[in-house]
């Protein structure tokens, strides 16, 4: 779990915080180990021990999260925890909880999306769960309309190792035109520089 995004999952932060008060972590269109975009609200000291104890990859809940299709109380998720994952939930106050998994969209993209979403107080309600999985299934959908052409042709073109004096000139535009183009695409992105917005775009297919 990293801590952190950029991505317009943040846009959801107030959601997220509101059901999910102890904290949560969204993972979304998971590729090789790692997700195009992903949040975590867990406390720093949650994401301390989880990191340095690599329950990652003994988390019943991820397990559960990584073949389902639906969404599960923590409560109801009955699978093998030799490492005691769940207890040490607990034992940071990480009490109650719901997690969902929702599979790829396509079966060219092979990508899912998943979220663990933590109370202290009492178990989630199911119209709780039911506004968190609607809210994670929309991201889930890449949006491939985020792109205007022309901000796509220079991020395309910066991904293929071209200076931005050579794009002004392949485009006849001017530099200053450049930039402002790489800054469209990075607010709508939600990425801090033009070459990470190139990543993004690269990672949902929009170049």
């Amino acid at each position: 779990m990293k801590r952190g995004t950029l991505s317009a999952l943040t846009d959801q932060e107030p959601l997220f915080r509101d059901l999910a008060p102890a904290g949560c972590y969204v993972a979304l269109r998971v590729g090789f180990l790692a997700p195009e975009d992903e949040c975590n609200f867990f406390p720093s000291s949650w994401i301390r021990h989880y990191t340095v104890q690599a329950f990652g990859l003994r988390d019943p809940l991820i397990r559960w999260a990584a073949s389902a299709n639906g969404a599960a109380r923590w409560s109801a998720v009955h699978l093998p925890d030799e490492a005691g994952v769940l207890a040490a939930y607990r034992r940071h106050g990480l009490r109650f909880g719901c997690v969902i998994g929702l599979p790829a969209r396509t079966a060219r993209s092979r990508k899912r999306s998943f979220g663990l979403f933590a109370r202290n107080d009492r178990e989630m309600t199911n119209h709780e769960i039911a506004t968190l999985r609607a809210t994670l299934a929309e991201l889930h959908a890449p949006n491939r309309d985020a792109l205007t052409p022309s901000q796509a042709e220079v991020l395309r073109m910066l991904s293929e190792g071209v200076r931005y004096k050579e794009i002004a000139h392949r485009l006849g535009i001017t530099e200053g035109a450049v930039k402002a183009r790489f800054k469209a695409a990075c607010d709508r992105l939600g990425a801090r520089t033009a070459v990470q917005a190139a990543n993004i775009a690269q990672r949902r297919g929009l170049l």
